[in-house]
Order: C-alpha cells, then sequence, then structure tokens
C-alpha cells in the first residue's frame, strides 16, 4: 500500500524523497505545497482533505499530550489518513529524523493503512527505538 505522505514544516523536507523513494511517490511537505507558517488547525483540515498521512514532530498539538489519552487535532477528525510522529530525546538533525522516519516506513510494511491511527517513532536517552500504534480517535471518542 502506499500512502500519501505530508512532511510538516517542524521537520526536514528531504524526508519527502525518502518517502517517495520508499515507494510513497505523491509524498510532499508543507514547504513545498507553500504552507509554511500555517496554523495547525488549518494544516490538520488540509491534510484530511488531501488524504494525506501527516509527518510530524509536533506530537503534543496533534496526538495529545504524551502519557495522556490519544486526542489533540486528529482526535476531532471523525477519519483521517493516519499520524507519523517522530520523538526523540535527542537533538532532531535531518540525519536522526532520516532514521526514525526509516523505522516507521518498516513498521508501515506490515502494518499496511493509518487510517485513523498514529504511529510514533521515539528514541529515547538511551538512544532505544520505541515504536507505538494507537488509535485516534480512541474507540470510545467515536461512540460518544
Amino acid at each position: 500500500m502506499t500512502l500519501r505522505f505530508l512532511i510538516d514544516e517542524c521537520l526536514w523536507p528531504g524526508l519527502v524523497q525518502i518517502a517517495r523513494d520508499a515507494g510513497h511517490h505523491e509524498s510532499t511537505c508543507v514547504r513545498d505545497r507553500g504552507l509554511s507558517g500555517m496554523k495547525d488547525h488549518q494544516l490538520i483540515r488540509f491534510a484530511v482533505a488531501g488524504d494525506y498521512t501527516l509527518v510530524t514532530h509536533n506530537a503534543v498539538d496533534f496526538r495529545g499530550p504524551n502519557g495522556g489519552p490519544p486526542g489533540g487535532l486528529h482526535a476531532n477528525e471523525a477519519i483521517h489518513a493516519g499520524l507519523v510522529c517522530l520523538v526523540s530525546w535527542w537533538p532532531m538533525t535531518p540525519d536522526r529524523q532520516a532514521e526514525l522516519f526509516g523505522y516507521a516506513l518498516a513498521e508501515l510494511v506490515t502494518l499496511g493503512d493509518l487510517v485513523n491511527q498514529a504511529l510514533e517513532v521515539v528514541e529515547d536517552e538511551s538512544g532505544e527505538i520505541i515504536i507505538y500504534c494507537y488509535e485516534i480517535p480512541a474507540p470510545d471518542d467515536r461512540n460518544s
């Protein structure tokens, strides 16, 4: 399955080429679409309307607070193409972003799509990589 990734402006635009090289040919970034500076609540609407899977380092705004129930801007969407969060305790250099995104792409091979899901790739202080996948909105939120 191929996805349409939208790389947020907080990340290195070179991730677009990595996505395309992995077969996700319709991937793009906020900068190349002329959307730099767009407010997050507008960006989520653009992503949903374009069937894009958003890739961001700005996880809190889109997935909700760490350790809390999934939420954020994605929880307000009845259906979305997914969210990929790249998080590291270390500075998010382009090399680190490429490495974390590579883990996400490898995980997606087994998952297929990310409809109404978040895939979070986290590098902790020791350098260990932890991958989480969870639903947004949570199933209980969709039934309320």
